[in-house]
């Protein structure tokens, strides 16, 4: 007990059991007292240093001295379940019996109490040992007819029904754990808080549910639950950064622990694992050694309180677009920089200087940091070895200098570098690298399956020649058609057209281009892209297009979101909708075939629909093309309403409809400039509505900014904040004085449970 590393690892097949000793490696021993002939259903190390294996047949008792006991099950019973710590035993045999033993203080294991239920038993939990405390209080007991009891511990009633909670489905692993109250923002536990023991169900359904066991009278109250995953949930206590936190297995794992003083639920980023258990040795003292497949594995848990994994893929220049191959896994992914050499360009200075330095024998040393830093992953290699002989070359000079090659000094307008990669993104390789060379800028890609060659994605890029910023122009702009072959982009050709592509994508089989002020129809040609129909009436740069049907959504630079109908009849796009208000769109989403949600540069979010008496079906009586050419007061006969408007405070860069996890609440996720990720959720009842609306605005008066700045001025920066929740400061609820939240739930009708219960379950059903 007084060693803080394990000694063994128990493995159970169907069959047999397998002990391994912990070392410098990890081998096979036979000489333990182990019953390795047998499956084992549960090992533990009790408070005298003995151990006990429970198998099919009986309870092994083994000495520190390695003599050995066994408990025979009586009759022609089996054991099912069973579950221990370090001085108490449960298990249960086939028919819903239910034997407790504790340990004497002459180290016997006594059998106690004994308890038959009448339902078979899917699973137990003796719980651990409360510190200052002999045994633990209670046995949690789940059964086949879905409900969980708990039971005694107490020497005066042992084994009887203090609680009974009725399931949804069966149980399929129960879990006592303790853990820490949730701290107010004073960082002192709050007096009201949650209790500290906590029992965790997990249903064959996917769900984990929690419940609130009272330490003295055992009762059950605040019941929340979370859908993990389609498979069954298993759960395991083990040690996270020196404190006790439970691991959920289903169809991936999840983490419940203690952080910063709140309760935190994510996601393991790992292959889906079958069993765990808590591990600790020399070379890893708080790790988990789990199964995977046929494998078995030990790992650590790093990175507590992050939301989202992530991984890092290096690049030659800034990602500016990106689109997934369909029916593949890669991506096509954008790098443009502006006042930037290429490679080519940055290759042949860095042989000049370096010859040059030869010549005159001087003291600088150039080097091309931009490219060690993007070469392929399969020159790392190479490249530690060459940065390692760079490190010894600057210890013997001291008075060397590093110039990184960055791009023209004076900076030079108009020069651009830029590349298209091909990414597998699941293992961060590059399959293909195409550097643009003659100055050309890479701005926009889609893929498109044109109609007369639906069986092949083409992958389309516009480009930009010789671009100038201030005023925009450029000498040239194309779009390049790329087939993807073997996984190497082939061009099949380049298309001119007058002004900078920023967005395009598929609409019915043929190509959708926003070049400038124009918006046009393209179909794919031998030698080059076909144009088919157009539209030049878009007031200043068209830089997002969206489909959905036979509708398109049409992003301008200057004037919001516009909304287009494509009447095949006539082979012409008809404006007919679109906003009354300037914005400065840099992304927006579909989220009905009426309604878009987007931002501006100005750091604001907003939701805009067009009114449900509009229809999209416009006449024409006079058979005129001229018609279509002009507008109604300089704008579209109709106009969209706002619903709502958010000032978010950072630029927004992409804004996208998506469910975070499978069977979660879709959402709209938004992305910022200095890399924030936000997400918006749509209220589903006017209940919820009217209680963080409350919540809100208490929170306003009880928190107010580090500034001193009305959170509301703040929120309504360039338009009033319309049907809009803050919820990161709705969030800040659990760190209030247990006062401050008893006086809020008043005026609610609600209790600080209730309200914390509601703030987690709307976290819950997103993420």
């Amino acid at each position: 007990q007084g060693d803080p590393y394990d000694k063994f690892i128990i493995v159970s097949f169907s069959n047999a059991t397998l002990v391994l000793s912990i070392g410098d490696t990890v081998e096979e021993v036979t000489d333990t007292g182990f019953l390795a002939s047998a499956p084992t259903i549960e090992v533990m190390l009790l408070a005298d240093n003995a151990l006990i294996q429970v198998h099919s047949n009986g309870v092994r008792h083994i000495r520190p001295d390695l003599r050995t006991s066994e408990w025979k099950t009586p009759g022609k019973k089996q054991i099912e379940k069973a579950s221990a710590n370090s001085r108490q035993l449960a298990i249960s045999l086939a028919g819903g019996e239910i034997i407790y033993f504790e340990l004497d203080a002459a180290g016997q294991l006594l059998e106690m109490a004994t308890q038959d239920l009448g339902e078979e038993v899917s699973c137990l939990d003796v719980g651990e040992i409360p510190a200052g405390r002999t045994r633990s209080p209670f046995l949690a007991v789940g059964c086949w007819n879905d409900t969980v009891r708990v039971l005694s511990l107490d020497q005066k009633d042992l084994l009887a029904a203090r609680a009974t909670m009725q399931l949804s489905h069966r149980p399929e692993s129960v879990c006592q754990i303790e853990m820490e109250r949730e701290k107010d923002m004073t960082g002192q536990s709050q007096t009201g808080s949650l209790p500290l023991l906590y029992m965790n169900v997990g249903l064959v359904s996917g769900v984990l549910q929690r419940v609130a066991v009272d330490a003295t009278a055992g009762s059950l109250s605040d019941s929340r639950q979370r859908f993990l995953g389609p498979k069954a949930v298993k759960l395991f206590r083990v040690m996270i950064h020196g404190r006790r936190s439970l691991l959920a297995l289903s169809s991936r794992a999840w983490l419940m622990y203690n952080y910063q003083g709140r309760y935190m639920q994510a996601p393991v980023s790992y292959d889906s694992l079958e069993y765990a258990s808590n591990f600790a040795s020399e070379t890893c003292p708080e790790g988990v050694v789990a199964i995977a497949g046929n494998t078995l594995r030990i790992f650590t848990v790093n990175d507590l309180g992050a939301t989202f994994n992530q991984t890092s893929i290096p690049l030659r220049y800034t990602p500016r677009k990106m689109t997934r191959v369909p029916d593949t896994n890669h991506l096509v992914i954008l790098e443009t920089d502006h006042n930037e050499y290429n490679e080519k360009e940055r290759s042949q200075l860095v042989a000049t200087m370096k010859s040059s330095e030869q010549e005159t024998n001087g003291e600088m040393e150039i080097t091309d940091n931009n490219n060690n830093n993007n070469n392929n992953n399969n020159n790392k290699d190479h490249m530690n070895g060459q940065q390692e002989s760079d490190d010894d070359e600057d210890d013997e000079d001291d008075g060397a200098t590093t110039v990184p090659i960055r791009g023209p000094l004076p900076p030079n307008d108009g020069k651009w570098a830029s590349c298209i990669r091909v990414v597998e993104p699941a293992s961060g390789n590059t399959l293909e690298l195409l550097e643009l060379t003659e100055n050309e800028a890479a701005f926009s890609v889609c893929t498109c399956r044109f109609s007369g060659r639906t069986e092949e994605a083409f992958i389309i890029v516009g480009t930009a020649k010789d671009l100038t910023l201030h005023p925009r122009q450029c000498s040239a702009s194309y779009l390049h058609v790329y087939r993807l072959l073997d996984n190497r982009l082939q061009l099949l050709h380049k298309t001119p057209v007058e002004d900078t592509v920023f967005t395009m994508c598929e609409y019915q089989g043929k190509l959708l281009v926003g070049a400038g002020r124009s918006l046009r129809l393209f179909e794919l040609g031998k030698k080059k892209l076909l144009k088919k129909c157009e539209n030049k009436m878009f007031p200043t740069s068209i830089v997002k297009i969206l489909t959905h049907g036979d509708r398109i959504f049409v992003g301008d630079m200057n004037e919001s979101v516009l909304f287009v109908k494509y009447k095949r009849s006539d082979n012409v796009l008809i404006i007919f909708a679109d906003d009354t208000v300037p914005r400065f769109v840099t992304s927006f989403c579909i989220l009905d075939h009426d309604t878009v949600g987007g931002a501006d540069k100005f750091g604001n979010i907003w939701v805009l629909r067009l009114p449900a008496a509009v229809n999209d079906e416009m006449d024409n009586p006079t058979g005129s093309r001229i018609l279509w050419d002009q507008g109604l007061l300089n704008g579209a006969p109709n106009k969209l309403e706002m619903l709502n408007h958010f000032h978010l405070g950072d630029v927004v860069t992409t804004v996208c409809k998506t469910s975070l996890v499978p069977g979660g609440h879709e959402c709209m996720l938004v992305a910022t400039i200095s890399g924030g990720i936000y997400v918006l959720v749509p209220f589903t009842a006017k209940e919820d509505v009217s209680f963080y609306q409350h919540l809100e605005m208490y929170m306003r008066q009880e928190l107010p900014s580090l500034c001193q700045r009305d959170h509301l001025s703040y929120r309504s920066y360039f338009q009033p904040v319309k049907e809009t929740v803050d919820g990161d400061i709705c969030e800040r609820y659990s760190i209030l004085s247990y006062t401050k939240q008893k006086e809020l739930a008043d005026d609610v009708d609600r209790t600080p449970m209730e309200i914390m219960k509601k703030l987690e379950d709307t976290r819950n059903a997103l993420l």
